[in-house]
C-alpha cells in the first residue's frame, strides 16, 4: 500500500538519530549496513554519546532533537530516547514530515500512542515499531514451519522472556539511568518492557489477542512489578501464557527466553532452533563476514550477535518500506495494540490483587 503523499521510491532515506545512547547505537550501527539509507545527523543531551556517533561516522550531531529537526532536511527519524520522551519525540518528527521508527514500548499509554498515530496521520508519515523478537532467527524459523502446517493447530502456546532489566549489560558500559527506575518514565516493569514484544509475537502467530488473566509481582522491591504472568486466547483459537521477569542475568548473545508451540501434531520448542554453542556460533559467523567480504559480498551484518541481527532487520524492514512508500510490516497501529494489551493486563492484575486481598478479609466461622 502506497502511503498518501509519499513518493513512491526514494534513492536514498536520509535519517536522523533522536537519542545516541544504547540501543541508539544499535540502530546507527544497523544502518550503516542497509542499502539506500544513511543517518545524516544524530540528537543526544549526553556529550560523550554524541561524541561517539561522530566517532562512528555521523556528519554532525545535535544537543536537542528538535534543532536537528529543524535544520536538517532527513527523511525518517529513529526515536531511540527514554519512554516518556517517545510521544514528544514522535510527534515532532511527525510534524516535521518524517516518518517515524519509534523503540518499543511505543508509547507509555495508549492516550500517548493515539497522539502520536494522530500526528502521523495529519502529516502523511509512516510509524514502525522496534518490536524485534519476531525477528529473532529461532521465531523465524517457528513461523516458517507453524505456516507451513508441520504441527496442526496450535491449542497452546507459551512464551516466556527474562533478563535483568535496568541491570542488562548494554552496547555501551554506562551506569543505570535513574528514569529506568522511574515507573513514570517507563510506563511500568517487566511487563511493559518486555511484555510487548512478547504480544507482539503471539499476534504474529495467531492473530487478533484478548488479555483474560493477569497477575504482577515484585520479588527484588523495584518500584514497578519484576515479574508478570498473562493468560491471553487469539483469534486462532490458542490460548497461550506470556511470562516476562526482570529477575534473571542475561548476558547476550545468550538469551534467557523461549517460545513454544504444542500443536496437535507436534511440539515446536525456539531453543531447539538456538546456536548449540553461540561463542562457536558467532567465531563461526565472523569468519563467514571476512570471507564474503574478501569476494566483494556484503556480510551477514550483526549476525556474529545473534540477537542483534533482530534490531537489523526489524529497522531495515522500515526503511525499506519508507523507500518504497509502503507500510512498514509492524507499524505504529500494532505499537498501540500492545500497549493497550499491557494496560489490560494491568488494570486486570490489580483486579485480581483486589479479589484476593478481599477474600483474605472473610472470616470463615462453623455458625
Amino acid at each position: 500500500m502506497l502511503l498518501a503523499g509519499v513518493v513512491s521510491v526514494v534513492s536514498e532515506v536520509r535519517v536522523g538519530l533522536l537519542g545516541a545512547g544504547n540501543i541508539g547505537t544499535v540502530h546507527l550501527q544497523s544502518t550503516r549496513g542497509i542499502d539506500g539509507a544513511r543517518v545524516v545527523a544524530a540528537a543526544d543531551v549526553v556529550a560523550a554519546n554524541r561524541t561517539r556517533a561522530e566517532n562512528q561516522g555521523v556528519p554532525r550531531t545535535y544537543e536537542d532533537y528538535t534543532d536537528l529537526l529543524a535544520e536538517e532536511d532527513v527523511d525518517a527519524a529513529i526515536v531511540a530516547l527514554p519512554p516518556f520522551l517517545h510521544a514528544e519525540a514522535a510527534v515532532a518528527a511527525a510534524e516535521a514530515g518524517c516518518h517515524v521508527f519509534v523503540e518499543k514500548p511505543f508509547a507509555r499509554t495508549v492516550e500517548e500512542g493515539r497522539r502520536m498515530l494522530d500526528a502521523a496521520e495529519e502529516n502523511d508519515v509512516s510509524v514502525g515499531v522496534d518490536h524485534t523478537i519476531r525477528y529473532q532467527p529461532e521465531v523465524r524459523k517457528l513461523k516458517q514451519l507453524y505456516d507451513e502446517g508441520r504441527i496442526g493447530d496450535v491449542p497452546l502456546a507459551s512464551i516466556a522472556r527474562i533478563n535483568n532489566g535496568p541491570f542488562s549489560a548494554p552496547p555501551a558500559r554506562e551506569p543505570v539511568s535513574g528514569w529506568m527506575l522511574d515507573p513514570d518514565a517507563t510506563g511500568g516493569g517487566a511487563l511493559m518492557d518486555l511484555g510487548v514484544h512478547l504480544f507482539d509475537v503471539l499476534e504474529h502467530f495467531f492473530g487478533e489477542l484478548t488479555v483474560e488473566y493477569a497477575h504482577v509481582d515484585s520479588s527484588m522491591d523495584l518500584p514497578y512489578e519484576d515479574s508478570a504472568l498473562v493468560v491471553v486466547s487469539t483469534e486462532a483459537g490458542t490460548q497461550a501464557t506470556v511470562s516476562a521477569g526482570f529477575f534473571q542475568w542475561e548476558t547476550p548473545p545468550e538469551i534467557t527466553g523461549y517460545f513454544r508451540l504444542e500443536g496437535v501434531a507436534d511440539t515446536l520448542r525456539s531453543e531447539d532452533y538456538l546456536p548449540k554453542q553461540f561463542t562457536a556460533y558467532a567465531a563461526k559467523s565472523a569468519l563467514e563476514n571476512v570471507s564474503k567480504r574478501a569476494r566483494g559480498q556484503e556480510p551477514a551484518y550483526f549476525k556474529p550477535t545473534y540477537y542483534y541481527q533482530a534490531h537489523y532487520h526489524a529497522l531495515k524492514d522500515f526503511l525499506d518500506a519508507v523507500g518504497a512508500g509502503e507500510e512498514p510490516p509492524v507499524n505504529g497501529a500494532a505499537g498501540l495494540r500492545m500497549v493497550e494489551h499491557v494496560q489490560t493486563a494491568y488494570e486486570m492484575a490489580e483486579g485480581t490483587a483486589a479479589a484476593r486481598d478481599a477474600g483474605a478479609d472473610v472470616e470463615v466461622t462453623d455458625d
